[in-house]
Formats: C-alpha cells, sequence, structure tokens
C-alpha cells in the first residue's frame, strides 16, 4: 500500500517546555499591583500626628513662633487628602502616590518624632539639635543668603565636573586604546589616584593663583580618576567581534573609536560619572570650607562657628535636595542615551 503525502511529510517534533505552568501568562499580563487604604492615607495620617505633636505635647525648647512649620504640615495634610479623593481619576496621579505615598507618610512621621525628642523631651542636647521648626525658621529668614551660597556651590560643582570628566574622558579613551598609552598612564593612575582630592589641598592654595581656581581643580582630580579608569576599562574590553566586523568594512580608526569603541563602552562611562558625581559632592564641601567665600560649604562652616546649628541642619536639607537633584539629571540622561539596555539591564 502507498502512503499517503501527509504520512510521507516529517512531523514537528513537540518538545515539552521547562517552564512551570502559568510562567508564560506570568510575562505577557504582569500581575497588577493595588494600592491599600493604609498606602493612599499615609501621608494625612503622617501630618496628623506631626501636627497633634506640635499642638498638643508641651515644648521645652525656646523658639520664636514663625507659624512656617504647622503650615507646611497642614499644606501637605490638604495635598494628601486631596490625592486620595482624586486617586482613582487619574492614571499619572496613581501611579506617583503608590510610590511616594509610603515615603512621605513615613518621612512626615519622622519629623514628627524628631520634634518630640528634641523640643518636646529634650533627649538629645540643645543647642546641637534644634527641632524642625527652628530649622524651618531658620531656612525662611536666611532664604537669601542661602540662594547665593547655593548658586555658587552649582557654578563651583559643575565647573570643576566639566572639566574633571573632559580631561578623564581624553585620557581613559587614550590609556584603553592605545597599549602604550596603557602602560604608563594605568602606572600613575595607580599612584595618584587613591590619593583623595582633599589631600591635594595645602599644594593647591599654593600652587593657584586664587581659592576659586584651587577649588575647581580639586573638583577635577576627584572626578579624573574613576571616570578615566571605567572609561580605560570600556574601551579595553570592546568585543573583538565587533571591531572585526567594522575592519572587514573597511573602517579606520577614528570610527573603530568614536563609532564601535566608545558606544560600546558607554555603560563603563556612566557608572564612572555617578561615582565621580558622588566624589565631587565631598570635594566640593570640604573646598569650599578652606578659602571659599560663598557656597553651601561655606555656610555650613560659617553657621557652625556662630552656633547657629539651626542653619547647619538648614544648609544640610538644602545640600540633600541640592544633590539629590543633580544625581536624578544624571539618571535621566543616562536612561535617554542607554535606552537600548532597558529589559536587559535592571535600572
Amino acid at each position: 500500500m502507498s502512503a499517503s503525502v501527509e504520512e510521507l511529510q516529517p512531523q514537528p517534533t513537540i518538545v515539552p517546555s521547562a517552564q512551570p505552568p502559568g510562567a508564560e501568562a506570568a510575562f505577557v499580563t504582569p500581575p497588577v499591583v493595588k494600592s491599600r487604604p493604609q498606602t493612599l492615607l499615609a501621608i494625612p495620617v503622617g501630618a496628623c500626628i506631626a501636627l497633634a505633636i506640635h499642638f498638643f505635647v508641651p515644648k521645652t525648647e525656646v523658639v520664636p513662633p514663625t507659624h512656617y512649620y504647622p503650615l507646611v504640615l497642614s499644606m501637605m495634610l490638604g495635598l494628601g487628602v486631596l490625592g486620595a479623593a482624586l486617586y482613582p481619576f487619574f492614571p499619572g496621579l496613581r501611579k506617583w502616590m503608590c510610590q511616594m505615598c509610603p515615603i512621605l507618610g513615613i518621612a512626615t512621621v519622622t519629623v514628627g518624632i524628631w520634634e518630640l525628642i528634641t523640643s518636646c523631651l529634650e533627649w538629645l542636647p540643645l543647642p546641637y539639635f534644634p527641632g524642625p521648626e527652628a530649622v524651618l525658621g531658620s531656612l525662611v529668614s536666611d532664604r537669601a543668603l542661602i540662594f547665593d551660597s547655593t548658586w555658587h556651590s552649582l557654578v563651583l560643582l559643575i565647573s570643576g565636573y566639566a572639566v574633571g570628566v573632559a580631561v578623564a574622558l581624553v585620557t581613559g579613551i587614550t590609556i584603553g586604546w592605545f597599549p602604550h598609552a596603557r602602560y604608563w598612564g594605568m602606572s600613575l593612575l595607580k599612584v595618584v589616584g587613591p590619593i583623595p582630592a582633599t589631600a591635594w589641598i595645602p599644594l593647591a592654595m599654593v600652587v593657584s593663583p586664587s581659592a576659586l581656581i584651587s577649588a575647581i581643580g580639586l573638583i577635577a582630580l576627584a572626578v579624573w580618576f574613576p571616570v578615566t579608569m571605567l572609561t580605560a576599562s570600556g574601551i579595553s574590553n570592546t568585543r573583538a567581534s565587533y571591531l572585526d566586523v567594522a575592519r572587514t568594512l573597511g573602517a579606520g580608526r577614528a570610527y573603530l573609536i568614536f563609532r564601535v569603541a566608545i558606544p560600546g563602552a558607554l555603560p563603563s562611562i556612566f557608572i564612572g560619572l555617578f561615582m565621580g558625581l558622588g566624589t565631587s559632592f565631598l570635594t566640593l564641601v570640604v573646598a569650599e570650607t578652606v578659602g571659599v567665600k560663598s557656597g553651601l560649604g561655606w555656610y555650613v562652616s560659617w553657621a557652625q562657628g556662630w552656633a547657629e546649628y539651626g542653619k547647619v541642619y538648614g544648609a544640610l536639607v538644602i545640600m540633600a535636595a541640592f544633590f539629590s537633584t543633580i544625581m536624578t539629571v544624571l539618571f535621566k540622561v543616562r536612561d535617554r542615551v542607554l535606552v537600548w539596555q532597558k529589559g536587559v539591564i535592571k535600572w
């Protein structure tokens, strides 16, 4: 008997999947995280607790009444209630509240506990640990000087960071690509790089013509080492297959460096940029305490000299917001440049 055409054709082999049942559905339709009512009311509850501590617990710290602190808490209470009411109608607001409500609620309760253990119970000695009302009053009273100090710190930080990154990219690419430059450059990095930039302050004050230039040089030096090291590492670890394909297609040295090696090294370069930014913050504050007549570091040193610890803590709050904003901007730049990494590397 002759076999039919269907019998003569090879039949596909069905291989059982190694994934557990339901795994495919988990990747296709990720579970939707729903917010609990406790999450939505975290900010109003935290604000109510802080307001209750402020108005009903007797205080021992003598602070001129400014009403700024209860006003801020009342605004947070109102905005929290308004956000909870508008939660079902705006998808963007829902996403933001799911992420930020627990953090802001805990932060508000922490501020209330801070006032309880400082201004009310005096568990921490005054005037070294003032309450939140004194800190907020110092921020408002010195807002002009703080704004001027923040602006000068921003200019100094951007100048030093830009100079350091520019020099580090050139040296890192050179060391990573050319073998002779790597031989001499890595030796220099191993000797000079581990020395903290703040250790060069005495020499910088003697060599540089002004305190501003010395501060910019110290910040640039602090940024130079991590960016150079990680740029050289990324360039030297470029896949040989990419270079071979580009050479086969007729690419020259400039094309290999700027169109193959540098794009492939961008993840390592951004890690170096983040590390350099962190060291630049530390160097900025230290450099401003020596010789520079303006800036957040100078403001902290000046306020500490007058035992105005409310102003010291206020400046620390401004520093936290200032540095966090700059770091967030760099994250956004990284997300835009390395958009191809989404789904491959957890960010």
